[in-house]
């Protein structure tokens, strides 16, 4: 098989587009919520803002530019097709840096940050933390394959190692969020010499009893997150880990339906006061969205959820790790919980401001957090 990068243009054929405003101009809505607010989902009113503003004002084209832009690539590893943006640092002793991505997020949550990590210099930075950054799309994902088995973390951790080792990186570090956290554990994990160490800005460590029962003023607050998270914020994971090809049938069908179950989480996840459009712009969500619905990975992008949701903090990881705790991750976790799965914790931190799509709604927060974090490593 063969290990050929190939360049990747986005050219989407403009009868797709078509097809799209058209799903959408007939949308059949259901009645109005029973509750002000967003307690039952997303309220009608800000539902049918967002499919008007995609079907009238929305510019595919220009999400389009940005990506074919930065340098697109597809590469087979393992039998699937993989899409990635890589982007090297004009710096030539640069860290070479896989980022990955999680549900619902896409490659397009990093475009914001590329720039000043590779190009520290021309962002006001110090070029001594600049970075080659490779960031991959899910199996599953974008415009990465769909693939017809089944690809589990570990899996993936394995692809991305290969494709940096393809790359020419014999050392690299790894970051992630969501499921780009598991899969930048899995590779921390992995044991391979190439590998330097990890940033994680979602910290999956589960209490045990025992730290419930000794649980400080702090992790008490942790522990209500996750509370919370499991009594009224875990339905999607449910759905996704046990049904993801029921569900895809309607979201890949209706577009608005595929916004919404991705619409709602920029609500829930992001430190936003209520509102993601207070750090995101309508623009920017739906290109996330978009990068579900062209390429109709609603069942894809979910069964990851299938193959690998049980066992998302299973790895544990002795090389360095960096960790990043954003106030509004969907839960907390505390420095103890976290050193019995990375006991070799060089960096941890707390900003002030930020959500579950910390690159996305705070991309100057997430730069400083990522270089503070591999300063240790390089």
């Amino acid at each position: 098989m063969s290990d050929a990068i190939i360049p990747f243009h986005l050219a989407i054929p403009e009868t797709e587009l078509d097809d799209l405003r058209a799903r959408l101009a007939r949308t059949r809505w259901p009645e109005r919520e029973t509750v002000d607010g967003w307690e039952q989902g997303v309220p009608l009113d800000r539902a049918r803002a967002l499919v008007d503003h995609w079907r009238e004002h929305y510019d595919w084209r220009a999400c389009e530019a940005r990506l074919n832009a930065l340098g697109q690539y597809r590469t087979t590893i393992d039998g699937a097709g993989i899409h990635f943006l890589h982007v090297r640092s004009p710096e030539p002793d640069a860290l070479p840096l896989v980022i990955t991505h999680g549900w619902p997020g896409s490659v397009v949550e990093f475009l914001k940050v590329i720039g000043p990590l590779t190009d520290p210099a021309a962002h006001g930075g110090d070029p001594r933390d600049a970075f080659h950054v490779v960031t991959p799309s899910l199996p599953g994902y974008g415009f990465s394959d769909r693939p017809a088995e089944r690809w589990p973390v570990e899996r993936i951790a394995a692809a991305w190692i290969t494709l940096m080792k393809r790359l020419g990186y014999e050392r690299f570090v790894a970051q992630g969020g969501d499921w780009g956290s598991a899969v930048a554990s899995a590779i921390g994990a992995s044991g391979d010499p190439a590998v330097a160490g990890i940033h994680v800005n979602m910290i999956v460590a589960p209490p045990s009893p025992e730290d419930i029962a000794a649980a400080t003023p702090e992790e008490q607050g942790a522990l209500a997150t996750l509370q919370r998270y499991m009594s009224d914020g875990n339905g999607y994971a449910r759905q996704q880990a046990t049904r993801p090809q029921t569900l895809g049938y309607g979201l890949t069908d209706s577009p608005a339906g595929q916004a919404m179950w991705i619409y709602e989480k920029f609500r829930e996840w992001s430190d936003c006061d209520g509102d993601p459009l207070n750090v995101l712009t309508m623009d920017e969500i739906i290109d996330d969205i978009m990068l579900y619905w062209l390429p109709g990975t609603a069942a894809s992008s979910a069964r990851l959820y299938w193959e690998s949701f049980d066992r998302f903090a299973a790895a544990r990881v002795e090389l360095p790790v960096a960790c990043s705790l954003f106030p509004k991750e969907i839960f907390g976790a505390s420095r103890r919980w976290a050193e019995r799965r990375y006991p070799n914790i060089v960096y941890w931190n707390e900003p002030s401001r930020g959500g579950h799509f910390a690159a996305f709604e705070q991309p100057a927060l997430f730069v400083e957090e990522v270089r503070a974090g591999f300063r240790p490593m390089r």
